[in-house]
């Protein structure tokens, strides 16, 4: 669908809607299954009335992989316009990780009716992820793979496969566990296809196998998957049981959250960034930020009231601070980035603490002197006041040094006491630059015009 122009678009979901009001199951279904999931989903979103019909030209198998496409305030939406047998089934074919994603997002009193609903075994396989603590490798794992044992000749597994495939999230990777569920190795389907019928698994398998426990942080989680380019990871529970397997769909869903997050702290607005969260809730997840910020503010006016015998001997000073003030913060917060970046890849392990602080003054320095250099020109040409120009150029190449250091030691020391480091939001970095900035700006023009 998304090869489609608007036009082309317009016409296929209308030709869809036709033949769901004139009742042609059949040209429907080979129009609709035809399509990706993801697809399906944009579709029938786009359906008003006749949405009814597609829950009866589909069966709750087909339905199930359209439902796990839409975003969880849609599904929320959904569920309520299906009749709780059909729901039921829903659920019973969807990999229950995904049913457990949804759930997590319902009131607890649904969350019940449905796993009553639903079949026992499937049911309990989503209360065990539900019970995992929000955010780690036990809560984002499926419990559908399959493990094959060591003694296994190809010929059998093979045959497994065909048993249980149909029903895993992933059977790239097959698993290798002991009598005690322990894992003990891994083989790839190319492991199995390749080698002759009649070897062990033992034979071809990898005993070196990277794997996480069930409470690792789901972004470090992710990460690892991304470091070796997996398709699948195992967890292990504390005695090196394996409970389930973290897919790569799974690692780009948990990226693509954490950097929404950390862009929301960054920003000052976590949890508001969604549009859909209305504009009550979003001010009131900003307004604490805004607050504080604003009465830290009052000591950027306190700064001011300090020099005010520097301002009144030469008022054209006042004309530079909004300049000061902004090129600090937007240097800082350009810091702020990289330090957290950086804390999130590990290259801040990897490459020394000091040695990228040293990196980010380098890289203000240079900055500064840059722009030192162009508005003590600048102000030279235009206003023919050399002094004001150099204690200009020499205060913005200070302050956005000093600025630099402050955007990456500021979430470092966040970090250090077991926080988030993007709660040291962009924000927060440009008021503490600003205030920074003009005590620099202030004491080198107070100096300067002394000493002259």
């Amino acid at each position: 669908m998304e090869k489609l122009n608007e036009q082309a678009r317009e016409e296929f979901v209308e030709l869809i809607a036709e033949s769901l009001q004139q009742e042609r199951i059949e040209t429907f279904r080979e129009l609709f299954l035809d399509l990706h999931p993801a697809d399906q989903a944009e579709v029938f979103l786009e359906l008003d009335e006749e949405r009814s019909v597609v829950y009866e030209f589909l069966s709750p198998e087909e339905f199930a992989e359209v439902f796990d496409s839409f975003e969880p305030e849609v599904q929320k939406e959904v569920a309520l316009q299906l009749n709780d047998q059909y729901a039921a089934e829903v659920y019973n074919n969807m990999y229950a990780d995904d049913v457990a994603d949804f759930l997590g997002e319902l009131e607890p009193r649904q969350m019940t009716h449905i796993l009553q609903a639903m079949d026992q075994e499937d049911a309990n396989d989503v209360r065990e992820l539900l019970a995992y603590e929000e955010k780690t490798a036990g809560a984002i794992m499926t419990k559908e793979f399959v493990s094959i044992k060591a003694a296994d000749t190809i010929e059998a597994v093979i045959e497994q496969l065909r048993r249980e495939g149909p029903d895993a999230e992933m059977i790239y990777y097959l698993y290798v566990v002991d009598e005690r569920d322990k894992l003990a190795g891994v083989a790839s389907i190319r492991d199995l296809i390749v080698a002759d019928s009649d070897r062990t698994v033992a034979e071809v398998m990898s005993s070196r196998v990277v794997s996480v426990y069930v409470e690792d942080d789901q972004e470090e989680v992710a990460q690892l998957i991304q470091k070796y380019d997996f398709l699948a990871t195992p967890v292990i529970d504390s005695e090196g049981r394996l409970v389930g397997i973290v897919t790569v769909d799974d690692a780009l869903d948990v990226l693509a959250e954490e950097a929404s997050e950390d862009i929301g702290e960054i920003s000052g607005s976590r949890g508001s960034t969604d549009v859909s969260v209305n504009a009550f809730k979003a001010a009131r997840l900003r307004a604490p930020w805004i607050i504080l910020l604003m009465f830290l503010g009052l000591f950027t006016a306190q700064v001011i009231g300090w020099f005010e015998s520097t301002l009144e001997s030469v008022v054209l000073l006042a004309a530079f601070i909004p300049m000061i003030m902004g090129s600090a913060g937007n240097t800082g917060t350009q810091s702020l980035a990289v330090s957290v970046r950086a804390l999130a890849t590990g290259n801040i392990e990897r490459k020394g603490l000091w040695r990228t602080i040293s990196r980010e003054f380098s890289t203000g320095i240079m900055i500064g002197v840059a722009s030192g250099i162009v508005i003590t020109i600048l102000l030279y040409l235009f206003y023919g006041e050399p002094l004001i120009g150099i204690i200009v150029g020499f205060s913005i190449m200070v302050s956005l040094g000093v600025a630099s250091v402050i955007g990456t030691l500021v979430p470092l020391v966040i970090n250090k006491l077991k926080l988030d480091p993007a709660i040291a939001s962009g924000p927060f970095i440009t008021t503490l630059t600003d205030i920074i900035s003009l005590l620099i700006y202030f004491t080198v023009a107070s100096s300067l015009i002394q000493s002259i």
